[in-house]
């Protein structure tokens, strides 16, 4: 039977382009798939052969990656609780609502709490896919909670009085309004603690990462299955000649800090990097800053390149600990240095170095000669080479899109 899957997700194209992926699967397998997102990606949706339906605008989206706070470890959940979760929760579920019919699935990103109001009040199913490990909560081990340590070294009750407090007075406090205030206005009783149960839909929880970046805990919701990552593994996009001819003369390292931020400061440190490990770079970032205007020859800057295509070719990548980063670089088998803002950044960094695939240090402390030094031991380390080469074999993304395709099927058979 083909199913009508309608695919919401918020944020930044780390959380669209895994969305996009799940739905080219479920397109293959003769479904429908529709994307629903800000408007900016409306171009890149399309272009990937799927339906799209827009859930905020771009003026929306500008204004949300130029507020200093969204880069702020301290101030970064507030503003994207302000700009983008509470003013979605009523556009995501009349999208629902308008759209449903009886073959409708709904795979929703954990934040879109539309789409479980929706399950909560039109009967619609939903999967809850989270693209990485951080909103799933463990008194066991949850790793990193923004750059505070979670993990088995923490005594529980520290970590759940912790956790109750972020909730009551930070989480449900922001968004508990606009949730409950459209539950009031369709009949439905009042929820609280957010992030702590009731993003999880009851009937399916996607975790889009494999059990060796995440391992299952034992407190988390029992409907959770792991598919690994989920990638696109079409074919490498060919590298223009001056990218190509860039990488042939290395040793290479790839420096970004995500595809929204506009971190000037990041890069001139970074400049500085470069002359003290004696290596060349290429700086990847969609937004000019002031840096830019003033590269020496060694360091090249790009918008956008393929990182199927560029990161098997450099000596390492240093980026800001987005999951897909992460999960490219693994798979192209080279070191990692990781520098954290904000959000779930510093949770990755630290499973980066659990896992022995690199290293990391915050924002105030990367400083030209103690990165330098740092980069220079995870080029030159062949065991860490090696050990990347390792866990980058684990990685297939088909196997890991099939999985999940698989698994948001057996919704519609239920």
């Amino acid at each position: 039977m083909a199913l009508d899957f309608l695919l919401p997700t918020l944020g930044s194209a780390g959380d669209v382009i895994p969305v996009v992926c799940l739905g080219r699967g479920l397109v293959k397998r003769g479904h429908a798939a529709t994307v629903i997102a800000n408007e900016e990606f409306e171009e890149r949706v399309q272009a990937a052969g799927l339906d799209f339906v827009p859930m905020g605008t771009r003026d929306e989206a500008q204004k949300l990656f130029a507020d200093p706070r969204l880069w702020d470890a301290n101030k970064g959940f507030a503003c994207i609780a302000e700009r983008v979760i509470g003013p979605n929760v009523r556009r995501l579920y009349e999208v629902i609502a308008a759209r449903r019919n009886e073959n409708t699935i709904v795979a929703a990103s954990p934040v879109c709490f539309g789409a479980r109001i929706s399950q909560d009040k039109l009967g619609v199913p939903i999967a809850t896919v989270h693209v990485q490990p951080s909103l799933l909560r463990s008194l066991r081990d949850s790793g990193r909670l923004g750059r505070m340590p979670m993990g088995p070294e923490v005594p529980r009750f520290l970590k759940a009085g912790l956790m109750a407090l972020l909730d009551k007075y930070l989480i449900d406090k922001k968004l508990g309004p606009p949730v409950n205030s459209l539950r009031s206005e369709l009949g439905l009783a009042p929820v609280a603690g957010l992030f702590r149960s009731y993003l999880h839909s009851p009937q399916l929880v996607l975790g889009l990462f494999p059990e060796w970046f995440a391992a299952p805990q034992p407190d988390w919701p029992p409907n959770v299955h792991l598919t690994g990552f989920v990638m696109d593994e079409s074919q490498s996009v060919p590298l223009t000649p001056e990218v190509d001819d860039f990488l042939a003369s290395g040793p290479v390292v790839l420096f970004t800090a995500g595809s929204e931020a506009k971190l000037d400061a990041f890069f001139r440190e970074s400049v500085k990097v470069t002359w003290l490990a004696g290596v060349k770079a290429l700086f990847v970032a969609k937004h000019r800053t002031p840096v830019f205007g003033q590269l020496p020859a060694h360091v090249r800057h790009e918008a956008w390149v393929p990182f199927p295509s560029v990161l098997p070719r450099c000596a390492a990548v240093v980026h800001h600990g987005g999951v897909g980063t992460f999960a490219h670089a693994v798979r192209a088998g080279i070191p990692q240095f990781v520098v954290p803002h904000a959000h779930d950044q510093p949770d990755h960094a630290l499973r980066v170095e659990r896992l022995g695939l690199g290293r990391s240090l915050y924002p105030q402390k990367y400083r030209a000669a103690p990165a330098a030094t740092i980069l220079q031991e995870l080029i030159e380390s062949t065991a860490m080479r090696q050990r990347c080469r390792e866990y980058g074999a684990r990685i297939d993304g088909a196997a890991a899109l099939e999985k999940a395709c698989s698994l948001l099927e057996s919704l519609g058979r239920a």
